[in-house]
C-alpha cells in the first residue's frame, strides 16, 4: 500500500471515528431527554392522582430502563442491575410498545402493579447508589428484618390450600427476595385500596376523615386474612422444577412495624394518619426483630 493509501485510509478512519462518536452523543442525549419527559409526566399525572410521590422523587429520570413485552407469564419484570423494567405492552401508550400509557388511562390494578414494579427499582436504587441518611436507614432496616424475619419463614406448598404451611430456612438470595416482594406487594396494595376510597370524590384520602378510615378497615381487613404477603424464587433447581415460585404463609406476612415504616419512608403518608393506624386494636405493638444491639450480642 503506498504512502498516500495509508494517509487517506488514516483520514477515512478519523473522520468515520468522530462521525460515529458524534452520532452515539446525539443518541445518548436524546435517550436521556426521552428518559426526563417520561419521568416528568409519570411524576406529573401521580399528583393528579394524588397518589404517593416521595420515593418516585428519590430516583434519577435516567435510572429506569422502561421496555414493553407480550408477557405472558407475569404482568411485569424488573431486572436488578440493568435497572430495566419490562412492562406489558397493554401498558405502553395505545399498545404500541414505545413510551408508558398516562396513569389517568390505567386501571387501578395497572397501576397497582407499576407501583409494585417502580419500588423494586427503588430498592435496587438504593443497594447501588450513595443517598441520603434516610435512604441508608431504610436499607438497613431491610437488612435487619431480612434476617430476623425472612431468613426462617413459614410457606404454602400448595398455594391454594393457603392454610397449610411449612417451615423452610432461606438463603441469603432467598430471604432479600422474600422480603423485596413483600414489601413490594404491601406498595401495590396500598395504591390499589388508595385509589378506590378516592374513586368518588377524586380527592386525596388525607382529606376526607370517611376515606382515612375506609382505607384503615380495609388494611385491618387484609392482616386478618394474611394478604400482605410475598414469595420468593428457590434457588434449588429441583425445587424450581416443582414450584416457581415459593408463596408465604400467613405467619410470615408483613409486620405493622414493616408496614408503618414503609408508609413513612416510601410513600410518605402522613404522620398523624400512621399514628392512628398503631393504635389500632388486634396489633401487637412488641417488634419482631431484635434491635441492632441485640443482634450483635
Amino acid at each position: 500500500m503506498s504512502d498516500l493509501s495509508i494517509r487517506l485510509f488514516l483520514v477515512w478512519c478519523c473522520w468515520s471515528g468522530s462521525a460515529f462518536l458524534a452520532e452515539a452523543s446525539v443518541i445518548s442525549s436524546n435517550e436521556e431527554r426521552s428518559a426526563g419527559q417520561t419521568w416528568a409526566r409519570l411524576l406529573d399525572d401521580v399528583e393528579r392522582l394524588r397518589l404517593p410521590t416521595k420515593f418516585l422523587k428519590a430516583l434519577p429520570p435516567e435510572f429506569i430502563h422502561f421496555e414493553f413485552d407480550d408477557l405472558r407469564t407475569y404482568a411485569a419484570e424488573y431486572h436488578p442491575g440493568e435497572h430495566r423494567m419490562v412492562l406489558n405492552r397493554s401498558l405502553s401508550f395505545n399498545a404500541a410498545g414505545r413510551t408508558l400509557k398516562p396513569l389517568g388511562k390505567m386501571t387501578h390494578k395497572e397501576l397497582e402493579v407499576l407501583y409494585h414494579e417502580l419500588f423494586h427499582a427503588y430498592m435496587d436504587y438504593l443497594a447501588v447508589t450513595e443517598t441520603d441518611q434516610r435512604s441508608e436507614e431504610l436499607l438497613r432496616f431491610a437488612r435487619k428484618w431480612q434476617a430476623c424475619q425472612y431468613g426462617e419463614v413459614e410457606i404454602t406448598p400448595i398455594a391454594q390450600r393457603k392454610d397449610e404451611t411449612e417451615s423452610r430456612y432461606l438463603t441469603p438470595v432467598e430471604s432479600w427476595e422474600a422480603l423485596n416482594e413483600t414489601w413490594a406487594v404491601f406498595i401495590g396494595w396500598a395504591v390499589w385500596n388508595q385509589l378506590e376510597v378516592q374513586r368518588k370524590t377524586g380527592k386525596s384520602m388525607f382529606q376526607e376523615r370517611r376515606q382515612a378510615n375506609e382505607w384503615t378497615r380495609r388494611f385491618q381487613l387484609a392482616f386478618e386474612k394474611g394478604e400482605l404477603r410475598g414469595y420468593y424464587v428457590p434457588e434449588d433447581p429441583d425445587e424450581r422444577r416443582l414450584a416457581q415460585k415459593r408463596y408465604l404463609g400467613k405467619p410470615s406476612q408483613l409486620s405493622l412495624e414493616e408496614a408503618t415504616r414503609l408508609m413513612r419512608q416510601v410513600l410518605g403518608f402522613q404522620y398523624d394518619f400512621i399514628d392512628r393506624l398503631e393504635t389500632l386494636p388486634g396489633f401487637s405493638r412488641v417488634s419482631t426483630c431484635p434491635s441492632s444491639k441485640d443482634m450483635t450480642n
